[in-house]
Parts: structure tokens; C-alpha cells; sequence
């Protein structure tokens, strides 16, 4: 086991000292990619978010793959890789687990690299959907069209900072997704308006945004990431059946028994909705025509 870990060891070293002598060279990042800016992101929604307002000026690529649950994802030596030779990293900046153990250690590879905070101008929530931290921020600020402007416009002052020269083809590209973003906020609004039950049970409280956004509950199965236990369990069913709610919303990014429990004492389902937009202005309307059938 040890020998395992020491030959680990070894390899994360030798991907640091190649990321190290990447990011030292701008001439052979341009090479790599083209002569396009490369640009990282943690997660694959603010990756469709960049790509919308890079257009055919950047390569962006998501350090997390789709499917993969950015609260217990480890990096691989590629994407180390991939770090050492970016030009920009579009963090969530809001306390997903994966940027509060890789963060730093990621822009260490690479300190000619443009970071870009998200999170800036944008209020953190706890899962209730207050602005205080009593349990904790809820990480999912992206989780609300309003909420995706703003990361928008903090990806754009990015872009700019690391290509003025293309800085009215950025504010083009921009004007057009705050346009969309718009238009998907409304259409939201209209989906859910006539939504009579507006406590909606989750297996992961990832909602908070979404759920202040258009006036709707969350009622939460897991409480900092932890499992639930038999008590809180029962508390929940009780509460489900109280509110007439027969439908349980589960990340496909975590395991599924314990909703699967719920589900069948409370007579339900289990409907899977991942909390990371692969095709932003799709995916968050079909999440919310999900929510609309709760009963």
C-alpha cells in the first residue's frame, strides 16, 4: 500500500513539474491550442456558459466531466495537465468541496493564469434560501437564470482581461446569453405559476437558488452532505404525507437508496435531476417542467 501511494506520489509530481513548465511559456500554450485562448472551468454549466461567450476565441473544457459530483471528484494527472497550460480558470468561487480542496492548489500550478470568481456580486444562501449562514452555504449559485447573468458578465470581464483585442466580439456574444437568460427566467416564471404544492422534497439540498428564484420550498433529505438518519427519516415521511408530496428529486450524482425509502413509504417516486446544466437554457426549463408536476 505504501509503495502504491509513493509511486502516486511520484506521478502527481511529475504532472506538477510539466504543468509548471507549461505555464511558463505562453507561446506554447498558444501552440497547443491553436492560437485560441484555453480557458478551464470546475463544472461543465459554467463550461456551456463560457463557451456561449468565448465563441471560436477559446477552447473551454470542464475539470469535472458530466455525471461526475463536483463535492467528491479528484482530478486526474490530465487535468492537472490541462491547468498548467490554461490562460483562465472560471471558478464557482461559492465553496463547492472540490474547488475548497483543489483551488489552490490548481492556480499554484499555473500563476500566469486569469482567475475568475463567479461567485462575485452574488449573495450566498443557506439551504433554507436565507442570506445568512446558519447551516452553511448552499454552493449552487448557478441554479437560478438571474444568478447565471451575473456569472456571465464576471466570465466576460475575464475574457477581456486576457483578449481586449476581441473584447466587442465577447460584449456581442454576452448581450445575446443575457437575452436568452431572460427570456428562460420568464418562461420559468410561467411554468411554475399555477404550481399549487410548492414544497418540493430533494434528496440534495441544491435548490436554494432555484427555489428563492420562483417562490417554491425545499425540503431536503441529506443536511451537510450527510446521510439521513432513521429519525430524521421518519420526520421527513411524516412532513411528506402532511404536505401531500409523492415525489422525491435525486441528483443522479449520488447514491439513490435512501429517496428510493422515502419514495416508497410515502407511496411516490423518484424523479433524477442533476443540479449541473449541461446545455444551460434547455436543461433549466426542463428542470423546471420537472418541478411543475410535483403534485
Amino acid at each position: 500500500m505504501k509503495q502504491k501511494k509513493y509511486i502516486a506520489a511520484l506521478s502527481l509530481m511529475a504532472v506538477i513539474f510539466t504543468a509548471f513548465s507549461l505555464s511558463g511559456c505562453t507561446d506554447n500554450r498558444e501552440d497547443i491550442s491553436g492560437g485560441k485562448k484555453m480557458i478551464i472551468t470546475t463544472i461543465v454549466t459554467t463550461e456551456d456558459l463560457a463557451e456561449r461567450i468565448a465563441g471560436d476565441r477559446a477552447e473551454v473544457s470542464s475539470l469535472i466531466p458530466p455525471g461526475a459530483s463536483p463535492h467528491s471528484f479528484e482530478p486526474a494527472p490530465k487535468d492537472l495537465e490541462m491547468a498548467g497550460s490554461a490562460h483562465m480558470f472560471v471558478m464557482v468561487g461559492s465553496g463547492l468541496e472540490f474547488e475548497l480542496e483543489w483551488a489552490e492548489k490548481i492556480t499554484g500550478l499555473n500563476t500566469g493564469m486569469t482567475v475568475v470568481d463567479c461567485s462575485r456580486d452574488i449573495q450566498l444562501l443557506n439551504p433554507d434560501g436565507n442570506g445568512n449562514e446558519g447551516h452553511g452555504t448552499d454552493p449552487h449559485i448557478w441554479l437560478s437564470p438571474v444568478n447565471a447573468g451575473v456569472i456571465s458578465r464576471n466570465i466576460y470581464d475575464g475574457l477581456v482581461g486576457i483578449d481586449p483585442d476581441n473584447e466587442e466580439y465577447y460584449k456581442q456574444n454576452l448581450s445575446g446569453l443575457l437575452a436568452e437568460l431572460d427570456a428562460l427566467d420568464s418562461r420559468i416564471s410561467e411554468i411554475l405559476s399555477g404550481m399549487q404544492n410548492r414544497k418540493i422534497l430533494v434528496f440534495h439540498p441544491a435548490w436554494a437558488y432555484f427555489a428563492s428564484e420562483y417562490g417554491l420550498e425545499q425540503v431536503a433529505v441529506q443536511e451537510e452532505g450527510k446521510e439521513p438518519t432513521l429519525k430524521s427519516m421518519e420526520a421527513l415521511i411524516r412532513q411528506a404525507v402532511d404536505n401531500d408530496i409523492r415525489v422525491i428529486f435525486a441528483s443522479p450524482e449520488f447514491d439513490t437508496k435512501s429517496a428510493e425509502v422515502i419514495a416508497s413509504e410515502i407511496g411516490g417516486e423518484v424523479v433524477l435531476l442533476s443540479p449541473l446544466p449541461v446545455d444551460y437554457i434547455s436543461d433549466m426549463e426542463k428542470i423546471a417542467r420537472a418541478f411543475e408536476k410535483n403534485p
